[in-house]
């Protein structure tokens, strides 16, 4: 990476500078702290033979009034582009689709096909009363062993 001389820096604060060079100069400023530092001293130093400001607040008050105008001046051409673009084929209009969405609910609310799926939604909600319990795979296991332990006890006791 190419650094710059504090002369060449200051070179640019006084504004010595051709464009090309005041851009690779600005560019190189993002990426190396070095020559900031240099840039800064030579700002610095440089900072006495710049112009004073007698009145700072109305400085600030013009440049906010300039660039106020020029936000005005660069919405209005955007704003007229709007305008004529909104003038979109029905189909594309909010109301088309609310209306198309109206008459889909009322066909199928006429057509039955809500108090179908309404009917279904409940079959699955509600749980299966069987007759028989369903055991879980430990409760077998349990019921099993008790089961076998009790023919063993008929067994010992047919024996005596």
């Amino acid at each position: 990476m190419k650094h710059f001389s504090y002369n060449e820096w200051l070179n640019y604060v006084k504004e010595e500078t051709n464009e090309k060079t005041r851009e690779e100069f600005e560019s190189h400023l993002y990426t190396c702290d070095e020559c900031l530092e240099l840039y800064l001293q030579a700002v610095a130093v440089h900072e006495s033979s710049l112009p004073i400001l007698s009145n700072e607040s109305s400085f600030t008050d013009l440049v906010m009034a300039d660039i106020a105008k020029q936000k005005a001046a660069s919405i209005k051409p955007a704003a007229q582009k709007q305008t004529i673009q909104t003038k979109k084929p029905f189909y594309q209009q909010a109301a088309f689709h609310y209306l198309l969405a109206a008459a889909a609910t009322l066909l199928l609310t006429f057509s039955g096909v809500f108090q179908s799926l309404a009917t279904y939604a409940s079959a699955v909600e509600a749980p299966h009363h069987s007759k028989e319990k369903k055991l879980s795979v430990t409760e077998g296991v349990i019921d099993k062993t008790f089961a076998w332990m009790d023919s063993l006890e008929k067994k010992e006791a047919n024996k005596k």
